[in-house]
């Protein structure tokens, strides 16, 4: 159960009695609430409507706020927030607030492989060698994939791999790097359409390690709230939930409000 849930039922008792003890103390002043014992029906139609509209208003305030600074973000200031970002002077797409999150996550579950697809021009892989270096991990390395040749940081923790994520030769090669202790987290965020995200959920979904997060990037899109941007990825990772069950969405990890991948924290629980 989220917080809006959690606070629904408070504060439509809030404004219920708000409304309610003022007509009440009208009536009583007037002598017209003794004789007819009981709050009339008009009334009482008053204070549900009331209610209603100041309960929804007030719970839906931060996410409408929340969404139209989303869109602003992206849609608006993209050239300047999403082109202009760089880890250590590489750029990135990624908002500074899920980078927070993808660190938290390799601090307390502790990968010792971050497979990404959609390498761009590498910043999010060197930000995952950064990390791997500040958490002090011998093991830890990145393995990334694009179909695209782009000049690119050299880290000893990263593994370019050209080609198509999808394809079978990449993956083989990605198994081939995969030693049977490692932990395995995923990122996905290469081809956003609904159709080739549905397939890379479905091929790299049996790489993640129990206990390790399977990140689809950029869920925002298609109105969700952007509209900057092609693909729908949010529609696949709900189609892939309906018969993968050994997933669910932590929404926790959207705790900032800002998050570019919205229902895209998927844990492996099984």
């Amino acid at each position: 159960m989220d917080s809006l849930q959690l606070l629904r039922p408070l504060v439509m008792i809030s404004a219920f009695a708000a409304v309610l003890i003022p007509l009440a103390l009208v009536h009583y002043w007037k002598r017209d609430w003794l004789a007819a014992k009981t709050v009339r029906r008009y009334d009482v139609v008053i204070v549900v409507l009331v209610t209603f509209v100041a309960t929804n208003v007030w719970l839906r305030r931060d996410a409408s706020v929340t969404a139209l600074f989303h869109r602003l973000y992206v849609d608006e200031w993209g050239w300047t927030t999403l082109r202009g970002s760089h880890w250590l002077g590489q750029p990135l797409l990624k908002t500074p607030l899920d980078l927070w999150v993808y660190q938290e996550i390799m601090h307390e579950r502790r990968p010792t492989v971050i497979l990404e697809t959609g390498t761009w021009q590498g910043g999010s892989a060197k930000y995952f060698a950064s990390m791997f270096d500040l958490l002090d991990e011998p093991e830890g390395r990145i393995i990334t994939v694009d179909i695209d040749t782009l000049p690119r940081p050299q880290d000893p923790r990263i593994i370019y791999l050209l080609g198509s994520s999808t394809s079978d030769e990449i993956l083989s090669q990605i198994r081939s790097d995969i030693r049977p202790s490692d932990k395995v987290m995923v990122a996905l965020d290469s081809d956003h359409s609904k159709e080739h995200v549905l397939n890379e959920l479905r091929l790299y979904s049996d790489l993640v390690t129990v206990g390790q997060y399977l990140v689809v990037e950029d869920t925002h899109l298609h109105g969700n709230p952007v509209f900057t941007g092609e693909g729908d990825p949010l529609a696949a990772v709900l189609e892939f939930l309906e018969t993968d069950h050994r997933f669910e969405v932590d929404r926790s990890r959207e705790k900032f409000g800002l998050t570019f991948n919205p229902n895209g924290w998927l844990e492996r629980v099984r």
